[in-house]
């Protein structure tokens, strides 16, 4: 009978194991690693289930921790346990990859999970931890008591809710647009500067669009006073445009040439870029 109540509070710790297992599964294995799951099981095996196994290995008994601080602490030592785990990795030939800290967190929690079963199955049924969904009223227990319980389940709500908040909406950096000239070798060097009459001069012009929308792009190069090129160039976010553009000076002197970019229908230019040409 004794045997059968030890076997019977350790089916959290079981549970613990298979998720691990089956994380690694949804991770590592095609057509698993595309399914919505496999978020659901990464996200339990770094908030969660390595505080678990190790709050279990530390205490293996039903004194000390109640269910919820129990919970608590296993989301508190998960966030502790996995930057530094992460961290060890960064010492190591493996580095931080997917593949690396999915098998440390692994074996860790697994483990964590071991050392739990052995201490467990050391402690008398009745002294042993058993997780119950049943609660039993305490004498002891009073408002306050009941309060705190309440405020800490919210919190972890709360946190958690925010977590994947942050972790499903993607992230919005500074919107920017990437405007450049390079010279023919396609370095930020050996620009045509000096030239003579009658000869070409070669540069090359790039645009990046990072500005979370597509924007419709204008681009106007002058040489002096005189229109020499005018392009729209449509780019989605994240699109780029890279093109050569030669230009042949007629006069004598040292003339500006400027290139400005116009975002949408704007009629002020939105980047601007020169060189100085001295033609002889």
């Amino acid at each position: 009978m004794k045997e059968k109540e030890k076997k019977s509070s350790a089916w959290d710790l079981y549970a613990v194991a298979a998720m691990v297992l089956l994380t690694v599964l949804f991770i590592l294995l095609p057509p698993l690693d595309q399914t919505p799951i496999r978020m659901i099981l990464g996200l339990a095996l770094t908030l969660f289930l390595p505080g678990y196994a190790l709050v279990s290995a530390l205490f293996p008994g039903k004194k000390g921790l109640g269910l919820l601080e129990r919970v608590a602490l296993s989301f508190g030592l998960s966030i502790a346990a996995t930057p530094l785990l992460g961290l060890i990795l960064n010492y190591t030939p493996f580095g931080i990859r997917k593949d690396p800290v999915l098998m440390t967190l692994s074996l860790f929690t697994l483990l964590c999970t071991a050392i739990a079963l052995y201490r467990r199955k050391n402690i008398k049924g009745e002294e042993s931890f058993s997780l119950s969904l049943e609660h039993k009223a305490s004498p002891k227990e009073n408002r306050l008591d009941k309060a705190l319980t309440l405020l800490l389940i919210l919190s972890i709500v709360i946190s958690l809710s925010v977590l994947v908040y942050v972790i499903v909406t993607p992230k919005q950096g500074e919107k920017f647009t990437e405007f450049y000239i390079l010279g023919p070798n396609g370095k930020a060097d050996n620009y045509p500067t000096s030239m003579k009459v009658g000869n070409n001069g070669t540069v090359i012009i790039g645009v990046v669009n990072h500005e979370y929308e597509q924007i419709n792009y204008t681009l106007k190069i002058f040489l002096g006073n005189e229109s020499i090129r005018s392009q729209r160039i449509p780019l989605v976010d994240n699109q780029s445009y890279s093109a050569k553009f030669s230009f042949r000076p007629v006069r004598n002197g040292t003339e500006k040439l400027s290139f400005q970019l116009y975002r949408n229908d704007s009629v002020e230019p939105y980047r601007s870029l020169h060189l100085w040409v001295k033609t002889e």
